[in-house]
């Protein structure tokens, strides 16, 4: 275990992080790629008929010295209200690539497959900001993935469930896209550490794909149908030296589960009876952007004909 890292180089050891360190933190933060270039660019020349674009809302941080963020959901082919949803989201954390570049492809080359039996509702980059800066917070320290929840603090998690909440949708199953890197331990857990003088350990980053299931409703079989797809594209992470993954118990093979709702996770924040959320691992020498991209398109598609064929027969 480590405590506040001393070698961080902000904060005071044993002193949680007050405005002044917030603001230092974010003066060292710069745009590092585009949003605007990378995602809206490619939501924009989505075809209209068989696509609805809906702007549900903007992040506005043009006043800290970078931009005011528009944020996509995407509809895919029909959508009648009274159908099961699929909800997919990406980029709760900017940062983790592949859970961006993986809505879109999903978005773009298989969304509309499905759209003749269930309505399909993909948020593709909920964390514009994290994205163009690579990181795990909002510009104001926050994790969004810890602050799904009425009123929470993070604009990014508000907005988002603002506009699932708006459509009035009946969600069948959420899954949520992200990544475990090498960062994780060499930057944002002790940038964790620092913000709140609370012990972090350092756990092994599993070298493969995982799943973190919910523990309040696990579904084994829907998440074994996602691994199984996965590793057709890439490999499965394997227990670490103490037979964990990222510190908890492996449930079945590749996945491990979270008690989503009380930790105001985004993969908690509908009642959908089908919850998951992908871990990709971009850092292995066995991976690349595009393999990590379509093992995020192979766990939706796993995710989704499971949901499909066990409650639409």
């Amino acid at each position: 275990m480590t405590t506040l890292d001393p070698e961080y180089p902000i904060g005071t050891p044993g002193r949680a992080w007050d405005t002044d360190e917030k603001l230092q933190w974010l003066s060292a933060q710069s745009k590092k790629r585009s949003y605007f270039d990378d995602v809206e660019k490619r939501l924009l020349t989505l075809n209209k008929s068989d696509y609805e674009l809906i702007k549900y809302g903007e992040l506005g941080y043009a006043n800290l010295g970078f931009s005011n963020y528009p944020l996509y959901c995407v509809k895919a082919g029909k959508f009648e209200n009274d159908r099961p949803t699929i909800l997919v989201t990406g980029g709760v954390h900017g940062y983790e690539t592949s859970g961006v570049h993986g809505a879109l492809d999903f978005i773009e080359n298989a969304a509309t497959s499905y759209s003749d039996t269930v309505n399909v509702l993909v948020l593709p980059c909920i964390s514009p900001w994290g994205y163009e800066t690579i990181n795990r917070w909002n510009p104001y320290a926050i994790d969004p993935n810890r602050s799904f929840y009425s009123e929470g603090p993070a604009d990014e998690a508000n907005l988002a469930m603002k506009c699932v909440s708006d459509l009035g949708l009946n969600i069948l199953m959420h899954i949520d896209l992200h990544e475990t890197t090498d960062t994780d331990n060499s930057e944002f857990r002790p940038a964790l550490a620092a913000r709140d003088a609370i012990e972090q350990g350092l756990w092994e980053i599993p070298d493969g794909f995982y799943t973190v299931g919910d523990s309040a409703r696990p579904q084994p079989r829907f998440q074994t149908a996602i691994i199984d797809a996965v590793k057709q594209v890439t490999h499965i992470a394997d227990a670490d030296s103490s037979g964990k993954i990222i510190g908890s118990k492996i449930e079945q093979f590749g996945v491990i589960n979270y008690d989503k709702k009380p930790l105001f996770l985004c993969g908690g924040f509908t009642d959908a009876i089908y919850v998951s959320t992908t871990e990709v691992y971009p850092d292995s020498p066995n991976a690349t952007p595009e393999i990590c991209s379509k093992a995020q398109v192979a766990a939706i598609k796993g995710a989704l004909e499971y949901a499909i064929a066990s409650n639409l027969r």
